[in-house]
């Protein structure tokens, strides 16, 4: 398989860096020494023209060193105190860190909802847009504080998967504490092989990941291949690396094939088109028949109600809903102009007979083609 990672290096001009609680801490307390070489090397690509934004885990680890803590709570309430304690800590370090080369850092705290809400994406993405007009260094984390389960992105993998895509980023470079992805856990056999460069996120790729664990954070490998997946798909590359190697990222952009490389798919989405397939969450769900799938498949065609056999859930006009086909293969997600008591009276019918079954006709698809986002590779 050739390895055209260079090509992807070489032209990024902005980048995410996510960087996990494996190689920020030791021994449940902050790596100084890491968080110190971490922002020199991301100090040393801005002088280069990138862009870079940071999303950077720790703050638990901040925490239980600040508040001497025997180990990490088990009690929802008392971990988002902790990580609450700990962000504080965490991003006075980076300012200290950064600050030894005349940067100043901005801390970004985000939930999934502020990214599921157009208004709140919109307004998320020009503040990002304008710190990095004011060289500051944005470092972004989940807002733990007020996390619950319905809001939470789950892991930081995720998140920096989310960043990438909100902010149009060319790379998503993923710094843990391993080379890249093994055939097996490296720390465990010592016959586990490196994977160089990744194509295609096949289920063998998935069951190698499942194998490899995270000690500290909620990720783990199967969640960084996970983020590379939802990134392929819309045509962004991304990196494993190991974050705790001396000057990772300026080896990295110096043409040096460490890692794991995940080549993306070669049609990019719009950013909207992502916001839709990653960002929201499915409220109901339509099947639609073999003409349907074909027409948005193959043709780029809007959803017609003709095509919908049959409404699961309940939901409001302009809510996600995802769409599957007959034999159950998810094809994608989009935005509906049709309320679901709406779309059981009119599935199966053509768009002129809306009107005599509804009493009104606002629009002749369920699903405008502007509107929907077909994910139907990442499931292959």
């Amino acid at each position: 398989m050739t390895d055209n990672r260079t090509m992807y290096f070489e032209c990024a001009r902005r980048v995410v860096v996510k960087v996990g609680s494996n190689v920020l801490t030791a021994e449940n307390d902050l790596n100084l020494a890491v968080i110190r070489s971490i922002s020199r090397q991301i100090c040393h690509l801005i002088l280069t023209g990138i862009e870079v934004i940071l999303v950077s885990s720790g703050a638990m680890a901040s925490g239980i060193r600040k508040l001497d803590l025997p180990r990490r709570p088990d009690e929802i309430p008392k971990r988002q105190a902790v990580s609450a304690v700990g962000q504080a800590g965490l991003i006075m370090e980076y300012e200290k860190a950064f600050g030894r080369y005349d940067k100043k850092v901005a801390q970004v705290l985000l939930t999934s909802e502020d990214l599921s809400n157009r208004q709140r994406y919109l307004n998320a993405r020009n503040t990002l847009y304008t710190l990095l007009a004011w060289q500051v260094v944005p470092i972004i984390n989940e807002n733990d504080t007020v996390m619950v389960e319905e809001i939470k992105f789950g892991d930081n993998d995720t998140l920096a998967a989310m960043i990438t895509l909100l902010m149009d980023a060319d790379l998503l470079i993923n710094l843990t504490d391993i080379d890249g992805l093994y055939t097996k856990d490296p720390r465990q056999f010592a016959d586990a092989e490196l994977i160089p460069v990744i194509s295609r996120i096949e289920k063998r790729i998935e069951k190698y990941a499942s194998d490899i664990p995270g000690a500290l954070g909620t990720g783990g490998m199967l969640s960084k291949i996970k983020a590379a997946r939802k990134l392929s798909a819309v045509g962004i590359p991304m990196v494993i690396a190991n974050g705790t190697k001396p000057d990772i990222l300026k080896k990295l952009f110096n043409g040096r094939k460490l890692g794991t490389f995940f080549v993306p798919k070669k049609k990019k989405l719009s950013s909207r088109k992502g916001w839709i397939a990653f960002n929201l969450k499915p409220q109901g769900l339509l099947v639609i028949d073999n003409g349907a799938v074909d027409a948005l498949l193959r043709n780029g065609k809007s959803l017609l109600p003709s095509g919908i056999m049959a409404v699961e859930g309940e939901f409001t006009v302009g809510a996600p809903v995802a769409f599957k086909s007959q034999g159950n293969r998810m094809i994608g997600i989009g935005l509906v102009n049709y309320s679901s008591s709406d779309i059981q009276k009119i599935k199966g019918r053509k768009s002129g007979q809306i009107k005599s079954c509804l009493g009104h006709k606002p629009f002749d698809e369920v699903i405008h083609r502007d509107n929907l986002t077909i994910t139907v590779e990442m499931d292959d």
